[in-house]
């Protein structure tokens, strides 16, 4: 799921490519025009209002137009009042997708509705409206319009994917393919409800290392075991920045697992795994050297693979055989816990000094056996705390390492804050 897999304790990385089964959110771009339906007294395009033999009624846009996806949609009784009021696509969208329905709400006097979310673009839409004159005489009236398409599109991936069972820190993760510049639009169509509740707040990143941007919600604490979690993401015909738009409005369910955190002391060159709350395995290990120090600080897995091909060229530490710090190697039992590189794995060719000494490129080697039942119980979303090592705290957004902040300093990151 990634472009390239790190190396042995690498220190720097190659971008991050899309997960697997990523969502397409991206938006082709085409030409429009109007929808002239309407029914009632009020001509096709002639004006925001339409009649109807139980009283004026104004819709807008007005018939026939062609509006920006943005655009409110309103209704107004201008006597009597509403009753209900949809907003409907025709058909899919001009690029081919499904667009949206809009909704909206109704005042408190019945007489006005607004619509309180974007529009899927390049789409036709039907204005439905049932109204009450002051008689008790009920009626309906029918309007249409066209939202423009889009001249550039935004994607978004989403982690995890439907369904999911992860591990207690991995947050909800949507990363954009292009830097969103109205973050506020973004982060006020998102919601989140879990099963219990559960504390938390959205916060933007980037990594350092790939420059993807994300906006991603974490808990103040790690999820607790059991947690049923829901995410809605009204995001289509929201405009990202300079016209960029994303298309899709997104709907993800997950859950969490185990709750898995193990402990790597590269001073005592040990590392200890438990389960809720109970050790499970002891495991002697070898971290970083000291001209290639393992992280500090907390890390999530974000994948696994039986099998990586590592090698030292691919991020610059040596191109030559005739180096020391050459190597490359199929990996087996690699489990990442770092955009830049970071993997817990087999390192059969360190055996000798696991338990004694640090002399990987970065990563936290343990023998086969040790490397097969680690690989064997990880999922995405399991924690792994690194202490003891003279490398800095990983960076908030390599990987998932803003658990390495506060709960008020990762509030702190929220557009809304």
């Amino acid at each position: 799921m990634f472009r390239t897999f790190g190396i042995p304790g690498s220190r720097r990385s190659r971008a991050l490519a899309a997960p697997a089964l990523l969502l397409a959110l991206v938006l082709g771009a085409t030409a429009c025009d109007g929808d002239d339906t309407t029914s009632g007294k009020a001509a096709p395009g002639s004006g925001p209002s339409s009649s109807s033999a139980a009283g004026k009624v104004t819709v807008s846009p007005a018939a026939g137009r062609s509006v920006a996806p943005g655009t409110r949609v309103s209704v107004t009784a201008e006597s009597g009042t509403l009753g209900k009021v949809t907003v409907t696509p025709k058909g899919r969208s001009s690029d081919g997708v499904d667009p949206v329905e809009v909704t909206g709400r109704l005042a408190a006097d019945r007489r006005t509705w607004t619509s309180d979310r974007t529009m899927t673009p390049g789409t036709a839409y039907t204005v439905t409206v049932t109204a009450t004159d002051t008689s008790g005489k009920q009626a309906t009236t029918t309007s249409g319009f066209r939202t423009t398409a889009a001249g550039k599109v935004n994607g978004v991936t989403v982690t995890p994917l439907n369904n999911a069972v992860v591990g207690v820190g991995l947050p909800v993760s949507l990363a954009f393919d292009k830097p969103v510049a109205d973050k506020a639009a973004v982060e006020r169509s998102l919601s989140l409800t879990t099963t219990p509740a559960v504390k938390g707040s959205w916060g933007w990143l980037t990594d350092p290392l790939t420059g993807v941007q994300r906006v991603d919600w974490r808990p103040d604490a790690y999820w607790p075991s059991g947690t049923k979690v829901t995410l809605t993401a009204l995001l289509s015909g929201i405009d990202t920045g300079g016209g960029r738009f994303l298309r899709r409005d997104i709907h993800d369910t997950f859950s969490i697992g185990t709750a898995r955190v193990s402990y790597a002391d590269l001073a005592r060159h040990t590392m200890r795994v438990t389960e809720n709350g109970r050790t499970v395995r002891n495991v002697k290990i070898s971290g970083g050297s000291s001209a290639f120090p393992t992280w500090n600080g907390t890390m999530v897995v974000m994948a696994k693979q039986s099998t990586v091909r590592m090698t030292s060229s691919s991020v610059d530490i040596a191109t030559s055989k005739d180096s020391a710090d050459f190597y490359d190697e199929d990996v087996h039992n690699a489990v990442r816990i770092t955009t830049s590189g970071t993997f817990v794995h087999a390192a059969p060719w360190n055996d000798r000094y696991m338990g004694r000494q640090n002399k990987s490129h970065g990563c936290i080697g343990l023998s086969d056996t040790d490397a097969k039942w680690f690989f064997d119980r990880a999922v995405r979303g399991d924690v792994v705390v690194s202490t003891g090592s003279t490398r800095a705290v990983v960076d908030k957004g390599n990987g998932y390492g803003e658990w390495n902040l506060s709960a008020d300093q990762w509030h702190a990151l929220s557009a809304l804050a």
